[in-house]
C-alpha cells in the first residue's frame, strides 16, 4: 500500500493496516522531509519517499491522504503509474469533484472515492493512532463507474482497521458534510476572527473561558487543509452558510425585538438536538 500524505489521517491508516496484518508493506509518499522522518521513526510506515515515482510501480493499492485539492491534481499521474491490477482511494472531505477527476484518470472502475470520519484538530504524523479509526464512520461514495469488487476490497480496509463502512452518494456527500462538518470549522475559524477584531491590549482572549475555547476547538486544525474544503466545495459551503445566516437573524430578531419567548424556544430547540448528539452510542 502506498499513502500519499502520511499526516494524521494517511499515518493513522498505515499504523493501523500494519499492525492488523491487511498490507505486507506500507510506503509513504511527502514532500516534507520532517513529516517523512517522523512517519518512520514512528512506524506509520516501511518506506518514505519524497515522490510517487518509486513506490507507485509496486502499489497493489495508493491512498491518498493530501489536502483535497492535491488529490485531484495527482489523480492523473497516480493513474498512469499504478500497476493494471492496483487499486486508488481517497480520504478527502470533499467528494464530488474528486469522484468527478478519478472516473476521468481511470474509467476502468478502479478508483473508489472515500472519507473516514475521524479527524482531529491535530494533524501530523506526530498525531497519528493506530486506533484513530476504531468505531469512526468510513464512508465511501462510489460512482457508476466504480467496480464492486473493487467497492468491497476498499470497504474490508476499512472494516479491517475497525472502522463502520457507509455508502453515501458523492452529492448528498458534500450537501451533507457542508452542513455538519465544513460549517462548524468555518463558524470556529470565523468566531475567532471577530474576537480578535474586537481585542484590546490582548485582554479579550486573555481573558476568555471554557466556552470560547471549546466552541473554537476545531479552529485549531490546518488551515491549509481547510481552505481547500471550503473552496472545493464551495456552492454546498454557501449553502450552509446562508443557513446560518438566517439562524443568526433569527436570534437578533428576538434579541433586538426582547421576544424572550422567541429566544428561548429558539434556545430549547438547540439545546434538545445538541443533547441528541451528545448522547449518541
Amino acid at each position: 500500500m502506498t499513502i500519499v500524505g502520511v499526516g494524521l489521517i494517511g499515518g493513522s491508516l498505515g499504523l493501523a493496516a500494519k499492525q492488523a496484518g491487511l498490507v505486507a508493506r506500507v510506503a509513504g509518499v511527502s514532500r516534507s522531509a520532517a513529516n517523512r522522518a517522523v512517519a518512520l521513526r514512528r512506524g506509520l510506515v516501511d518506506e518514505a519517499c519524497e515522490d510517487l515515482a518509486g513506490p507507485l510501480g509496486a502499489s497493489d493499492l495508493v491512498v491518498l491522504a493530501t489536502p483535497v485539492a492535491a488529490i485531484t491534481r495527482l489523480m492523473p499521474e497516480v493513474a498512469r503509474g499504478i500497476p493494471a491490477g492496483a487499486l486508488v482511494t481517497d480520504v478527502g472531505s470533499v467528494k464530488g469533484p474528486i469522484a468527478a477527476a478519478g472516473d476521468t484518470a481511470l474509467p476502468d472502475g478502479r478508483f473508489v472515492p472515500g472519507h473516514p470520519i475521524a479527524g482531529k484538530e491535530r494533524s501530523g504524523p506526530e498525531a497519528a493512532a493506530a486506533d484513530l479509526f476504531a468505531g469512526a464512520p468510513c464512508i465511501l461514495t462510489p460512482t457508476a463507474h466504480s467496480r464492486p469488487d473493487a467497492v468491497e476490497r476498499i470497504a474490508a480496509l476499512w472494516r479491517g482497521v475497525g472502522g463502520a463502512v457507509l455508502q453515501l452518494e458523492p452529492a448528498w456527500h458534500d450537501d451533507l458534510f457542508a452542513s455538519v462538518s465544513h460549517l462548524p470549522h468555518l463558524v470556529a475559524f470565523a468566531l475567532m476572527d471577530a474576537v480578535l477584531a474586537l481585542e484590546r491590549d490582548g485582554r479579550r482572549v486573555r481573558y476568555s473561558g471554557g466556552g470560547l475555547r471549546d466552541f473554537t476547538r476545531v479552529a485549531g486544525s490546518d488551515p491549509v487543509m481547510w481552505r481547500d474544503i471550503f473552496l472545493m466545495n464551495r456552492d454546498m459551503v454557501l449553502k450552509s452558510l446562508a443557513e446560518y445566516r438566517g439562524a443568526l437573524d433569527r436570534f437578533e430578531t428576538a434579541i433586538r425585538t426582547g421576544d424572550g419567548d422567541a429566544l428561548a424556544a429558539l434556545m430549547a430547540r438547540a439545546r434538545a438536538a445538541r443533547e441528541e448528539i451528545a448522547h449518541r452510542p
